[in-house]
């Protein structure tokens, strides 16, 4: 890890989601950055990935990991708790974590698969943001909080209909906490990811997203998960002082590319199929075929 006075040097973060993708590349980030980091997964397998990573960074004293679901009011306490029993205090709180959810027609969709998506990506940034302000509250130095929505939340067609809709969900309460949380200097702000070159959008198919991307989006060069992690640490910095209530862009032109229909009620597949991915959870997809 570097010696340098970094950014966040002497701050205290969780961030959820950590295990793989946006928020293993921005715990690292955060890390080199001079903060300490409560990274937060359901993945207890990638969870020990992340801290031998860390550990082989020589930044395992400043790193603590707690596995739990986002979606459970008790396990994103004790995430909030970890990092100020660990380090004593929260300045920065990373809600990242997410799923792509329910996939398929409206009229396919069930409703369990339609709530699991709301749970983890909607309700999760709610607790997330909860916990982190009462902590930031009390501590009385104010905090950032982050929130990852997507571009698929700020129109129609650019995404699985449960996932665009709660994304939607994530950017407007970003909106209003940022409102509720100004007096006591927290910061609220979301990030808008693209089509970024993780896990969870590859599935494994990693040259079908690079063609995707490749068709759809002007930037020449693929989204990686260091993109979104500079912009968290931008957000989670002295650097975005005066920002808050945005909804941070970050996808190399492809929300204004024109292009966002390809994308609509992504099927896994070649064939018309509806069901729900669990992305890298180590939960299994529950996919089912339909009629053409």
């Amino acid at each position: 890890m570097s010696q340098q006075k970094g950014r966040l040097d002497g701050k205290v973060a969780v961030i959820t989601g950590a295990a793989s993708g946006m928020g293993w590349a921005t715990v690292h980030l955060f890390l080199n950055e001079g903060a300490a980091v409560v990274g937060f997964d359901l993945n207890a397998e990638n969870g020990a990935d992340l801290a031998d990573s860390v550990s082989a960074a020589g930044a395992s004293d400043r790193f603590r990991f707690l596995a739990g679901d986002v979606a459970q009011e008790e396990d994103i306490k004790n995430a909030v708790a970890l990092a100020a029993e660990s380090f004593g205090r929260l300045d920065i709180m990373f809600n990242n974590a997410g799923v792509g959810g329910a996939f398929g027609p409206i009229v396919e969709t069930e409703l369990s698969h339609w709530e699991d998506t709301f749970a983890i990506n909607m309700r999760g940034v709610f607790l997330g943001t909860k916990y982190a302000a009462r902590q930031m509250i009390k501590q009385g130095e104010g905090g950032a909080i982050i929130n990852t929505a997507s571009v698929a939340g700020l129109s129609g067609g650019s995404g699985p209909t449960a996932y665009s809709a709660a994304k939607a969900g994530v950017i407007n309460f970003t909106k209003n906490a940022a409102l509720e949380f100004a007096p006591d200097n927290i910061r609220v702000n979301a990030i808008c990811p693209g089509l970024i070159f993780t896990p969870l959008a590859h599935r494994g198919r990693i040259e079908q997203l690079e063609e995707t991307m490749r068709r759809t989006q002007p930037w020449p060069q693929r989204g990686e998960p260091e993109h979104i992690a500079n912009a968290a640490l931008y957000l989670a910095s002295a650097e975005s002082a005066f920002v808050t209530g945005e909804a941070h862009v970050v996808d190399g032109g492809y929300s204004v590319s024109g292009s966002l229909s390809d994308q609509r009620q992504s099927g896994m597949g070649p064939r018309p199929r509806a069901g729900v991915a669990y992305g890298t959870t180590g939960r299994a997809p529950m996919v089912r075929d339909l009629e053409p």
